[in-house]
């Protein structure tokens, strides 16, 4: 700390010990201001310049140093000074104290706290560079966080003085006015009879009512902003549009139907979307294949001889077009319809915030949510015209199979599908440009996947990166980076699945013309309740993420729907808490809140309870023996935090470990929860059973020992005992 932050502390640190060491406080309570309201009243008449700026100075001065009482001292300018002088001294010296708080505030901390904590202020710090002036306008205006904690944690921040000033002043005059206008109905009150004068009372209705009236105020005024230059229609045909009939949309639909909205879905494509035409559904199909296909080699290992099969490519992918043809009415025009949804096939457009496009027919609505879902990504590689790449939506289209198949990206559907292509007969190799696969998995979940895909054949190729593709007489080949000593490799393939990610449908429906923000990742932008800029404009799923599973997709659509048909009533925030997921290879690999790769990113102390599978009686019966299960928990305390399952059926294993995060119960509860034997769902119990070993009572258990031994006759049973424990520590 250098010599002036040292001087500016300890100067601080001197003003607030006086404050309390002097008890300052007891004259800024209502019963010692309303005593002493007379004398203070005569000081004023007799000299107002010199009592109104020695009020402005201790106003500023409380202010400043962040000491309780601004409020009563608000209150005393409206008994002292009326509502006009009042307003006009609680506005500059309130103003001013809060800028010079924030000031001391930057001088004594900011540096430290932002090169301490710059990752993770990062995005607070680019949100103020944006919009700090509104953010901070949206906190004036609306008193629900303290005003000090409001200056001090805007000087942490890079946002300009000037813009603290002004923004402030304008973003307080409403309280100011009505903590001083009740401050002069308090100095006007001569008698307990006065409390209940209409004046009185209405003066803190106010007051109480002030944070509803100022959120409405801001509501108001940024809804006014937003839909300037739109011309809103008189009545409405619908109460809610859905684009994309995917999960997202599916629910919304279905959500608003049961409550008896009129709503209409519309889809350009296929109805269920990506996950029942393209990803999951299919890609399951294809797991259960490429596994029966793995069992087979396994026959000798449970007790079976000359036991062999073909696999017969073209029927497996026949098999999964009718596992989706099966499922479909399930999605179904027909289904949809008779729920009471009205759909429609054909392209979307929205034209304005209350009206959408479709086959030539303008439809109006009360409110629209955009669930258009994403595609894969195509990067761009040299040479990647010379080749037509595979993705996991074509290439369901395959019917012979491809010899020699390159996987790129090592991702859940990268390892997916290497590993089930794999066990079909195709050579796989697997290029990646990091050090392992499943990077945002723990190290050691994503080294059980590497094992199980390398044993099954696949060739993993990490730490490549790929530069470009080339044909040569025919062959094809990628021309990759070996990262690890920058040599160059050539891998040649039959077919190139491209496994990269996905990006979100952002353009085609209008979101362009209505000027939707789209995020840096290049999904939609919302807020905490899905909307976009437009509050009547939702976005669900892939589009706007920030997690891109089915099952998201279906929670975000419970919200959106509720909150585009009741939003002016009550909004409810999206609930991103306890979000579960799941890599379907072999070991699957399921996982809920944090994991340690994340605890340790983020600081967040936490201690860790691992069982392992392979000791499981379950798991050795059924040849599952391998995994294991590993339980994030607050030190000390059996709440968790969060869980990875490795192992057969972890996808299903998590759900008691998501049950046990959403309703607030720990490892105490799983531990005394019956579990039915021998099943697989056991890990789970004997996890518990590892926690509550390592949380025992040891000094208490230690004593039981004692009465124990005391029980069975004696002191030379304890003296045994003293010696046994002695020889145990």
């Amino acid at each position: 700390m250098n010599l002036r932050k040292l001087i500016l502390l300890v100067v601080i640190a001197a003003l607030i010990a006086s404050f309390f060491i002097f008890d300052l406080g007891q004259y800024l309570n209502l019963t010692n201001l309303k005593t002493q309201q007379e004398a203070f009243s005569e000081q004023v008449s007799a000299n107002p310049w010199l009592i109104g700026g020695a009020y402005f100075f201790i106003y500023v001065l409380v202010t400043a140093l962040s000491l309780p009482g601004a409020a009563l001292m608000t209150l005393l300018g409206g008994a002292l000074f009326g509502l006009f002088g009042g307003t006009l001294l609680v506005s500059f010296a309130s103003t001013l104290g809060a800028t010079l708080a924030m000031l001391i505030s930057r001088f004594m901390l900011r540096d430290w706290v932002q090169a301490k904590f710059s990752k993770r202020l990062m995005g607070i710090n680019q949100g103020v560079e944006r919009e700090g002036a509104s953010y901070l306008f949206a906190l004036r205006l609306v008193p629900v966080f303290p005003f000090v904690l409001i200056n001090l944690a805007m000087g942490l921040t890079k946002l300009p003085v000037r813009t603290f000033w002004w923004v402030s002043q304008l973003g307080m005059l409403p309280g100011t006015l009505v903590y001083v206008n009740a401050g002069r109905e308090l100095g006007q009150l001569n008698s307990l009879g006065g409390i209940l004068s209409p004046s009185l009372i209405g003066a803190f209705l106010l007051l109480g009512l002030l944070p509803m009236l100022s959120r409405k105020t801001l509501e108001w005024f940024k809804t006014r902003k937003v839909y300037s230059g739109w011309k809103k229609p008189k009545r409405f045909d619908r109460n809610l549009v859905v684009i994309g009939a995917g999960s997202g949309g599916l629910v919304s639909a279905y959500i608003a139907a049961a409550v008896k909205a009129n709503v209409t879905l519309i889809e350009k494509h296929k109805m269920g979307g990506d996950c029942l035409n393209t990803g999951c559904v299919p890609s399951k199909a294809l797991i259960r294949s490429a596994k029966f296909a793995h069992e087979l080699k396994k026959a000798e290992n449970l007790g079976f001889k000359s036991v062999a099969g073909e696999v017969d490519f073209a029927a497996v992918m026949q098999r999964i077009q009718h596992v989706v043809s099966t499922i479909e009415p399930h999605d179904s025009i027909d289904r949809y319809t008779k729920l009471g949804v009205e759909v429609i096939e054909g392209d979307a457009r929205i034209t304005s915030p209350w009206t959408v496009e479709v086959n030539g027919k303008t439809l109006s609505t009360r409110s629209i949510i955009v669930a258009t879902g994403a595609r894969p990504l195509i990067p761009k590689i040299e040479g990647i015209e010379l080749i037509t790449p595979l993705t996991s939506d074509n290439i369901w289209a395959l019917r012979e199979q491809p010899k020699r198949l390159l996987v790129l990206g090592g991702g859940p559907i990268g390892c997916e599908l290497a590993q089930a292509f794999q066990r079909l007969g195709s050579a796989v190799t697997q290029v990646e440009m990091v050090e392992r696969l499943l990077i945002r998995e723990d190290v050691d979940a994503s080294d059980l996947v590497m094992t199980s895909l390398r044993a099954d054949g696949v060739d993993l190729r990490l730490q490549h990166k790929a530069i470009r593709f080339e044909v040569i007489e025919g062959n094809q080949q990628l021309i990759c980076l070996n990262l690890a000593d920058n040599s160059e490799v050539k891998i040649s393939f039959d077919q190139v699945l491209l496994a990269l990610g996905r990006v979100a449908n952002v353009k085609g429906f209008g979101a362009e013309e209505l000027a939707l923000e789209v995020r840096g990742n290049g999904t939609l932008s919302t807020n905490e309740y899905l909307a976009t800029r437009f509050p009547n404009i939702f976005a669900v799923g892939d589009v706007t993420g920030p997690y891109q599973f089915t099952h998201t997709s279906a929670h975000q659509a419970w919200y959106a729907a509720v909150n585009g048909l009741f939003g002016s009533f009550k909004q409810f925030k999206v609930d991103y808490r306890v979000i579960p997921w799941a890599t379907f290879t072999d070991p699957e690999v399921a996982r809920v809140g944090l994991n340690e790769q994340e605890a340790k990113s983020h600081d967040i102390a936490y201690e860790v309870t691992c069982f392992g599978i392979d000791d499981l009686d379950r798991a050795i019966a059924d040849g599952a023996a391998y995994g294991y299960v590993k339980v994030m928990t607050e030190p000390g305390k059996d709440r968790i935090l969060g869980a990875t399952i490795v192992g057969q059926h972890a996808g299903d294993l998590i759900t008691e470990y998501v049950a046990a995060m959403k309703h607030g119960y720990g490892m105490n509860k799983i531990l005394g929860t019956i579990h039915i034997y021998p099943t697989l769902a056991e890990a789970n119990k004997y996890a518990a059973g590892e926690w509550k070993r390592a949380h025992a009572p040891i000094g208490a258990l230690r004593w039981l020992s004692k009465f124990h031994q005391w029980r069975l006759g004696g002191t030379k049973h304890i003296e045994s005992g003293l010696k046994t424990d002695e020889k145990t520590s």
